[in-house]
């Protein structure tokens, strides 16, 4: 077998770095620009990460620390960077955070020389993933996360309990750890998010209540809650805003997604709904709008869903998944929205604040059952054929 120098990996690793990434030209729904390329894989970990560079220590140039996907990327715009807080997965199946950065949203993303260091504050957690990155009006960037450890009481070694982690930070290099998250009526939290304003003079979150590790049990959907001292935060009630329902796509649980983002109509949030299959879970993004002034009231909720897996991104170690927990609106009103596919690799889908709110406030509800369902179908046509005619 031939052994490759640590040279040759490091070129094929920077020509991948400048390799342009294209629009996909064959896709269109109007709302949305998708890219031909996964803005980070697998293949964009530097090689100093993973192989011993020294010959006489590694002879045979061989992986000692191998990274198994990269995914579920926070994402913020500092100065005139592109930042991507990723989740990357090594091949002992740990996470740990990683920040990648370019002055370009849709290609080019380095990697920091070193991954995330988190205060090891949280003595019995074992796993970190998923980080929500918010720009906060109090001046600091929060960074909320799952922090996973093993549950105590059960014997079986899959059993573990969800907490969302809390890290503060103001230049993503140094990075102050908070006490976990505390929600008094739901045992476990994953997906949480903070709101970046202050609400009511508080801190809001907006929270997944779940009662145990995997099934959300009576957890009813996104739930909104609020706290006086983010440092030691603690959320007793919360609302449920997008609730869960039967036979649509978040059936069988759904999560807050990127931070909102503020339009003049109101906060647009994208969130993951998530399905049962014959295939297993399948992982969707939607859409929907809170109010400015009240975040925790729904004033719009279009049909369906936003964004799902196409081609190549319905493969990889979780198949037929997208999820996302970042975007950066960006201030000529654009918007970058980072997904994952499959558990595997980084997307960037762009919009912009106008098409958003397009879709969000005039995509018609869902009427729940199917004969409403071919009902508003009909109609859209019915006015369809009569425009056209007219202007035949």
């Amino acid at each position: 077998m031939m052994v490759k120098s640590y040279e040759s990996l490091t070129e094929a690793y920077e020509r991948l770095l400048k390799r342009p990434n294209p629009a996909d030209e064959h896709f269109y729904n109007g709302l949305f620009t998708r890219y031909r390329n996964p803005v980070l894989t697998r293949e964009h970990i530097p090689p100093f990460w993973m192989y011993d560079a020294n010959p006489a220590t590694n002879p045979f140039m061989m992986q000692r620390l191998g990274v198994n996907a990269t995914m579920n990327s926070g994402a913020i715009k500092m100065g005139n960077k592109y930042c991507l807080v990723v989740r990357v997965e090594g091949m002992d199946r740990k996470s740990f955070f990683a920040v990648a950065e370019s002055d370009r949203p849709t290609e080019g993303f380095r990697f920091r020389d070193y991954p995330v260091i988190l205060p090891d504050t949280e003595k019995e957690e074992t796993n970190v993933y998923d980080m929500r990155l918010t720009r906060h009006e109090d001046g600091w960037i929060y960074g909320v996360f799952c922090s996973e450890s093993k549950d105590p009481d059960s014997a079986d070694l899959s059993a573990a309990v969800a907490a969302a982690g809390i890290v503060r930070t103001k230049d993503l290099e140094t990075w102050e750890r908070l006490p976990n998250l505390v929600t008094l009526n739901s045992p476990q939290q994953r997906n949480v998010v903070l709101h970046p304003e202050l609400v009511n003079g508080k801190y809001a979150f907006y929270t997944r209540p779940m009662d145990d590790f995997i099934e959300t049990g009576s957890g009813g959907g996104i739930g909104f809650g609020l706290c006086d001292d983010i440092t030691h935060a603690v959320i007793g009630e919360e609302k449920i805003i997008s609730r869960r329902k039967y036979h649509t796509l978040t059936e069988a649980k759904n999560g807050a997604g990127a931070v909102p983002i503020r339009t003049e109509k109101g906060w647009i949030h994208l969130a993951h709904g998530v399905r049962n299959t014959a295939a297993g879970l399948r992982y969707v993004l939607y859409a929907f709008a809170t109010d400015l002034r009240d975040p925790s009231r729904l004033i719009a909720e279009p049909s369906g869903m936003m964004l799902g897996p196409l081609g190549r991104e319905r493969t990889g170690d979780v198949s037929n998944v997208v999820f996302t927990n970042g975007a950066i609106a960006d201030d000529d009103g654009k918007v970058y929205l980072y997904y994952a596919s499959s558990d595997t690799r980084m997307h960037v889908a762009e919009t912009d604040v106008g098409r958003l709110q397009d879709y969000v406030f005039n995509t018609p509800e869902d009427p729940l059952r199917s004969p409403d369902c071919v009902r508003q179908r009909a109609e859209l046509i019915r006015r369809n054929l009569e425009y056209l005619k007219e202007r035949r």
